[in-house]
């Protein structure tokens, strides 16, 4: 019998994601487990002068600024980040929403765990529920803070460059070459590399760097690209997602401004072209991401800028379409925005990816990302002034005018993603319902997000953490963490292994419009297959304009025989105060609601319980009014 379900769920990935990723999964196990890989991925590290310092101080590629000296406007003050650089001074290193002192670059803060430095990555199990996530170690190793350390420097005209080279020595010290778990991840390796090429070019001409130490860093970056290189086929063909864009963009990085390595012309093509190729492909034409996530969006905004505008600075520009899907990209996450604050819902996986902080703005703000590629692009996204400006300025320096703006529609629909928005009068009102040609990653179809004045009274539960138990897997990525309606316990798709969803929707719809003073969102997805056939979720949702009132129906189809179908509502902590919910059944009875205990995760690795308002009705139709007292 375990032998069956497991064929059957073979078969069923086969279907979804293809053949070809089943083989190439299979071989790849095989390569792990025989030892191929270590062979392929030897733990031999280069040792080699590539070019001397002072040639490589007057090579011709172009950065994003003249090395120490960026078109940026010094500030004075920074309290916060004047406090991070001290943080950083003594140890202490902010793993995504958290202080954590660690002093080596091999455990795990939440756990305590240590992985051995000199195990060959393939044999490192980045899924040990002992270690814990391997995202906490990652986090150090990717060298974000960096950012932190160059922008006081600039603003407070210092000089920490020997902290800078000294934190990446040791790591290239205590990191041999394919070991540990910070060779495990190409595209972790590529995002190092991207960040200590940005602090390399900043600090250029530091008498700190000297010609030993710049052969070691030198050698560390072509061993790891090496890396990315040999191992790039396992993120074209099993992930596909940023992860790919990421390693494209570090081999073009890497080709552009390190010409001094052998393969950097075989690289700069490879990167170019793969990163053009998959823009076209996991950005729709309507501006939609194909992770469905809006962070990991954000995540290509970040790369886009870099690859445009360096591309653009090394008179190498990238392909029409890529501009075209960085504009469209732009209008999308605009259209979910509230400008004054800069959030977005909290919606599809985030993982507290912030790859280039240059400014700042909080976490959830997204404006400094998203004004740097405007920028880039020559465009005004109609934000009022603000610090968020000084990523754009890291960037792309002084731009010309912008050529022009770029406003939200009053009412937005992107199809081929199933985004629905509605923004009236200091609200915003956001619906997505869409089918899936690749991968899913959250059973959360229907989900709706309501925002007033830059607060989200119905929100997503967010992500907490990847490497977690089951029961908390299953609430955050599952339908139950969302705005939306399940049947019994189940979710719309059948959870299987970590990442993996079966019965994947693939027909689904919806449109949104405006009659008389009322603003509307009709959308519908055939779901819950591994229930039955022909089960569809009907969502109506009607805001009327200029007020805080919203109706919402629900009807399902085809439900199961004795199972209930469950409306669920995520508030914040204060939704009571101000807001008024009922609901009625197809009868007009009363529903009353059910208050259950739930999660939230405002940010990667952090949560707290909340409340779930829940209206439960064996019928099939569920009609709820949400009105402001």
């Amino acid at each position: 019998m375990k032998a069956l379900r497991y064929l059957t769920l073979l078969w069923r990935i086969g279907r979804q994601m293809g053949w070809h990723y089943v083989l190439f999964r299979a071989g790849y196990w095989f390569q792990a487990k025989t030892g191929i890989l270590k062979l392929r991925f030897p733990r031999k590290a280069t040792n080699r002068s590539f070019a001397g310092l002072q040639e490589w101080r007057q090579s011709a590629s172009v950065f994003f600024f003249a090395p120490g000296n960026p078109e940026v406007n010094r500030k004075m003050g920074l309290k916060q980040l004047r406090w991070r650089v001290q943080k950083i001074g003594v140890g202490k290193f902010k793993y995504f929403d958290t202080w954590y002192s660690v002093s080596d670059w091999h455990t795990n803060p939440l756990t305590g765990y240590c992985y051995r430095k000199n195990e060959h990555w393939s044999e490192v199990n980045d899924f040990s529920a002992k270690a814990g996530d391997i995202k906490y170690v990652w986090e150090k190793s990717r060298f974000t803070f960096l950012y932190d350390l160059v922008r006081y420097d600039f603003h407070f005209s210092e000089d920490r460059s020997t902290k800078v080279f000294g934190l990446i020595a040791d790591w290239i010290d205590r990191n041999p070459v394919n070991c540990g778990p910070n060779w495990k991840c190409s595209q972790e390796i590529a995002l190092r590399v991207l960040n200590w090429t940005f602090a390399l070019h900043y600090y250029k001409f530091s008498p700190t760097l000297n010609q030993p130490l710049f052969n070691k860093i030198f050698c560390s970056i072509y061993d790891q690209m090496c890396h990315v290189a040999a191992n790039l086929s396992f993120s074209r063909v099993t992930v596909r997602n940023n992860h790919v864009l990421t390693e494209a963009l570090g081999l073009y990085v890497v080709g552009l401004m390190f010409p001094q390595f052998a393969e950097s012309p075989e690289w700069r093509v490879l990167g170019k072209n793969l990163f053009e190729t998959e823009i076209t492909s996991q950005i729709a034409a309507d501006g939609t991401y194909i992770q469905f996530s809006m962070n990991y969006h954000r995540v290509v905004i970040q790369l886009l800028t870099w690859g445009i505008r360096l591309a653009e600075l090394n008179h190498d520009p990238m392909s029409i379409t890529v501009h075209d899907r960085a504009k469209v990209s732009l209008n999308f996450l605009r259209s979910c925005q509230n400008a004054m604050y800069g959030r977005l819902p909290n919606y599809g996986h985030n993982d507290g990816a912030l790859f280039f902080p240059l400014s700042e703005r909080s976490f959830g703000d997204f404006r400094p990302q998203m004004a740097a590629l405007a920028n880039v692009l020559g465009i005004d996204l109609d934000y009022q002034e603000g610090n968020w400006r000084e990523e754009s300025q890291w960037l792309t320096g002084t731009r010309s005018k912008s050529l022009f703006k770029m406003r939200p529609k009053h009412i937005s629909s992107f199809p081929i993603g199933g985004y629905h928005i509605l923004p009236d009068t200091g609200t915003l009102t956001f619906l997505r319902c869409g089918k899936y040609h690749t991968r899913p990653f959250q059973a959360d179809n229907n989900h709706l997000d309501i925002w007033i004045n830059g607060r989200n009274i119905l929100r997503d539960s967010g992500t907490w953490l990847y490497n977690t138990d089951e029961e908390s897997t299953r609430y955050f990525s599952g339908t139950r963490g969302h705005n939306t309606i399940m049947i019994g316990d189940f979710d719309q798709m059948q959870k299987q292994h970590r990442f993996i969803w079966t019965h994947w929707i693939t027909n689904a719809k919806g449109k949104s419009g405006s009659s008389g003073n009322e603003y509307w969102i009709e959308a519908e997805f055939e779901g819950f297959r591994h229930l039955g056939k022909g089960i569809v979720h009907k969502r109506r949702v009607v805001k009327k304009a200029g007020q805080r009132h919203w109706v919402i129906e629900d009807c399902v189809q085809n439900v199961p025989k004795g199972m209930a179908i469950q409306q669920l509502w995520h508030p914040d902590e204060t939704f009571e105060n101000d807001f008024k919910i009922t609901a009625n059944d197809e009868h007009g009875v009363a529903i009353p609601v059910i208050i259950e205990n739930g999660w939230y995760s405002k940010a990667y690795g952090v949560r707290q319980e909340c409340r779930v308002l829940v209206f439960e009705t064996l019928g099939h139709y569920v009609r709820t009014v949400i009105e402001g007292h």
